[in-house]
């Protein structure tokens, strides 16, 4: 049975009412310890009384329990249970309806409580999932408690669990944190006694896009076992308009139901250069109710050529990718939608196409901002790791492989499902069987394929089953952990060679933010040419084995950017390659690297943890990008060194045509771009700097089009010898927050310049530290970057103090001045100072000489 067209204007009219949903960020309390029961976090108590304990904190959601302490110098992380709670005013407008909640992600365990009554749990920290709660709400409703001590609403707790668990995926082995809490968005949503779970639909197209097809089906949420109900389908073009609509009358089963299938000519196509987004609308009727479901499609074709590269619409496309872990200074893996739409950006700003999640499905937002921004995508399952477990390890593992098959299917930009990373690593069973672990990923394999046939499987680094998946990705890391990075083009090709279909992720190497060499390759001598350039056993150790750059480079950023430069050239001219995804984007949080310059941070981010640009960021972007951009190399680096009268090498990155540049003012000619000309496809000086300040500005030009950028550096050409003393100075002051800069300066007080000491920083009094954010300049310890580190503080009163200290120095200690009282004074003797300071300006302390504390003593921090 059909019904009229002349009822979908009131099925659409109804949408903004037909299904409810509201965030659920504010209002909640929360304890970071298990409690003894439930009625722990429910019962009736009086302040200051023992039922008032433990004590909880208010929080907002989303909120992750490991912000700080993933990132904290001299602990472990927390992995153990923690609460949540709230009350929730519940009025669902429909009648019979039901009151869902949907959790977008929470870790790594959780149970639900509607007051004393378990409703829920769910094992897997990165998948959604929803849960009924109407039976429970209106159970408590009919209580006394409801009325009396609720007054109303109604009483909800959360248990999040991120304990070590062998049987639990990822691997405790894994290069990151396993986050606790309620770290994406929790929605409270109301719908009618039928509505939609999940709409599929697989739209596809010819390579040449003459013929779009559509094929829809559903999951209904029908506890009231409705027999059949009203269908409606709408399909609107990018630009908004109607392109077709049917209606139908469907029985809803217990799986998919298959509704019916739509043809589009011509459709306009899905790409990274025109993401072309279409939308798909169900309305179902039964009776006066209607439940609408929304999804956003795209018409792409994309195949990978048997030893060859990638096409997409019938047309090569180089995959220029990078990778993402959702982690962020402060928040940990509590990004909100306005930070994770920020990130999506700066990576399409610098040119991306293709991202790698790893290692883990990742927010909806995530997968949204890529449809909408022209990103593709290959997303995985968290095994990672370890080896394999028993049954309840890989049911999960099947389990959370069909949530983000299902939940993120009709997403254009996914052409991938990844079905696991270094599963070649043993460490958490006594046994480490390779067959068993071919038998299982084969499953997986034909599991993803038979949930969704239009997409490829993937693996990373497990030789002994590149052969099962449909694209294979091998260790290569030329210039980090083996070999040098002009091993890159071979390394490649030979690992080509022994798969039909080769994508290349992860490749790259650790920078410590503001630190640059004015040699960076002297190292480079002592290690081995690779032909492969895998990472072995033991190669992410700063410790023992062969010579390598991971241990034995300086982590400056000057080298990272030749070694993304030479890859970025070669990738130009490899007309075989698929692409390539450097790894990561951003510095992330890992339990496995406490050593690091910055403590407990993997440091292979083009950007920092709080979205600071490195200057790797723009030789990609000089690469990929096509608004015309300029940037000097420098802009973290105040002070270059030498011997008066050398030539020092600048470098531009830009992709414009060409560019001057001009050292204090006096032009030094104009370079024309040629990406094979290394470094900085040709576009660089060497110039004669003078002792003190030097200004540098580059104009460049691209298809009528000018840009300009501009740095101050000093020039050093004073020797110093090793560190003698420490000393602490106000760099800039700002309202309530001040930049501390540490500097180490030998016997003559000049500055060492090549000093890498650990700096612990404290404060003490009225204000905190801006520390444990895991950035060069927001960690209480970081390695000195040319003989400097630098700490923010925020001041709550009058008097605070800072002290830092090093290793065989004495500790500095800074009395800061009250700057609410000499604002005027203050703020004029530390105007704006930016990172190009002059060496006098690091040696000036506006605020007086700063005291030397007596040896040994260590100021802790005070939060007040």
């Amino acid at each position: 049975m059909r019904f009229s067209i002349a009822l979908l204007p009131i099925f659409f009219a109804l949408v903004s009412i037909a299904q409810q949903k509201q965030r659920l960020t504010e209002n909640w309390e929360f304890v970071q310890q298990d409690l003894g029961g439930i009625w722990e976090a429910v019962r009736p108590y009086k302040p200051g009384s023992p039922e008032a304990l433990p004590s909880w904190q208010t929080v907002t959601l989303p909120h992750c329990y490991n912000a700080t302490d993933a990132v904290a110098p001299d602990v472990n992380y927390y992995q153990g249970p923690a609460w949540y709670r709230t009350s929730l005013d519940i009025n669902n407008p429909y009648t019979n309806g039901r009151v869902l909640l949907h959790f977008e992600g929470a870790g790594q365990k959780t149970m639900v409580y509607i007051h004393t009554e378990k409703v829920a749990e769910h094992v897997g920290g990165y998948d959604e999932w929803t849960v009924d709660i109407t039976e429970a709400v209106d159970a408590f409703k009919a209580t006394e408690a409801y009325a009396t001590q609720f007054q109303g609403r109604v009483p909800l707790s959360i248990r999040c669990d991120n304990s070590r668990d062998l049987e639990l995926i990822p691997s405790d082995l894994s290069d990151f944190n396993l986050y606790g809490g309620i770290y994406r968005y929790l929605n409270l949503l109301y719908v009618p006694r039928l509505s939609v779970d999940k709409l599929f639909a697989t739209a596809t197209v010819d390579a040449k896009g003459h013929e779009g097809h559509i094929q829809l089906s559903a999951l209904f949420h029908n506890p009231g076992k409705v027999k059949e109900a009203d269908v409606a389908i709408e399909l609107l073009g990018p630009d908004g308009r109607r392109v077709a609509s049917q209606q139908h009358r469907v029985v809803p089963g217990s799986g998919p139901t298959v509704i019916d299938g739509i043809a589009v000519k011509h459709p306009a196509r899905w790409s990274p250069a025109n993401p072309s987004l279409y939308t798909v609308r169900l309305t179902v009727a039964v009776g006066t109710d209607t439940a609408t479901h929304t999804e956003r499609i795209g018409f792409r074709h994309f195949e990978f050529a048997e030893k060859g590269p990638f096409y997409l619409n019938g047309e090569r496309l180089l995959l220029r990718g990078t990778h993402r872990h959702e982690d962020h200074a402060g928040v940990g893996a509590a990004m909100t939608e306005e930070m994770i739409w920020q990130e999506m950006r700066m990576m399409k700003d610098m040119g991306v196409n293709f991202i790698r999640l790893g290692h883990y499905q990742q927010s909806r937002i995530v997968l949204e901002a890529c449809d909408s921004l022209g990103i593709l995508v290959w997303e995985e399952i968290p095994w990672c790791r370890g080896g394999l477990g028993g049954d309840v390890y890989k049911e999960q593992a099947r389990r959370m492989l069909t949530n983000m098959i299902e939940q993120h299917y009709n997403h254009p930009a996914v052409i991938i499902w990844g079905l696991g990373n270094e599963n070649d690593w043993p460490g958490d069973f006594a046994e480490f069987d390779q067959q068993k672990i071919r038998a299982f990923m084969k499953e997986l394999h034909d599991l993803s394929h038979q949930l969704d046939p239009t997409r490829k499987t993937a693996i990373r680094r497990c030789d002994f089953c590149k052969d099962i998946v449909d694209v294979y990705s091998p260790s290569i890391w030329a210039g980090w952990y083996r070999g040098i990075y002009t091993d890159y083009r071979t390394a490649s090709h030979t690992e080509f060679e022994k798969v039909d279909h080769f994508l290349h992720v992860e490749w790259g190497g650790d920078s410590h933010a503001r630190r640059h060499s004015e040699n960076p390759d002297n190292g480079l001598t002592a290690v081995m040419h690779s032909t492969t350039a895998d990472e072995r056993a033991g190669d992410a150790s700063l410790f023992g084995g062969p010579a390598r750059v991971s241990k034995d480079g300086d982590w400056s950023e000057s080298y990272i950017c030749n070694l993304i430069d030479w890859h970025l050239k070669e990738q130009e001219t490899m007309p075989w390659l698929t692409g390539t995804a450097y790894w990561p984007f951003k510095d992330f949080s890992t339990p496995i690297r406490p050593e690091n310059p910055v403590p407990y941070v993997n440091q292979k981010g083009v950007v920092e943890r709080n979205f600071n640009k490195k200057e790797s960021y723009y030789i990609f972007q000089s690469y990929w990008a096509d608004k015309p951009m300029a940037h000097i190399y420098g802009h973290s680096w105040p002070v270059r060194w030498g011997r008066a009268g050398e030539e020092k090498m600048v470098k531009v990155y830009s992709n414009c045509t060409e560019a001057e540049l001009f050292v204090n003012g006096v032009s030094q000619g104009v370079r024309q771009r040629n990406s094979q000309d290394f470094p900085a496809a040709g576009l660089r000086w060497m110039v004669v700097l003078r002792d003190g300040q030097n200004t540098l500005e580059v104009v460049a030009r691209k298809d009528g089009a000018t840009v300009r950028d501009s740095i101050t550096q000093v020039y050093q050409t004073a020797v110093w010898g090793k560190p003698a003393a420490m000393q602490l100075s106000v760099l800039e002051a700002a309202a309530d927050t001040v930049t501390i800069q540490a500097t180490l300066l030998d016997k003559s007080g000049v500055l060492c310049l090549d000093a890498a000491d650990y700096i612990r920083f404290a404060a003490i009094g009225d204000g905190y530290l801006l520390a444990d954010l895991g950035t060069s300049d927001g960690s209480r310890t970081v390695q000195a970057y040319n003989g400097r580190a630098v700490i923010r503080l925020k001041r709550t009163g009058r008097h605070i103090a800072v002290a830092a200290a090093a290793d065989s120095l004495e500790t500095a200690l800074l009395q800061l001045p009250n700057l609410a009282a000499q604002a005027d004074s203050f703020e004029t003797a530390v105007t704006k100072p930016s990172h190009n300071k002059t060496m006098e300006d690091a040696r000036a302390h506006p605020t007086g000489k700063p005291g030397i504390a007596p040896p040994n003593i260590f100021y802790p921090t005070l939060k007040q």
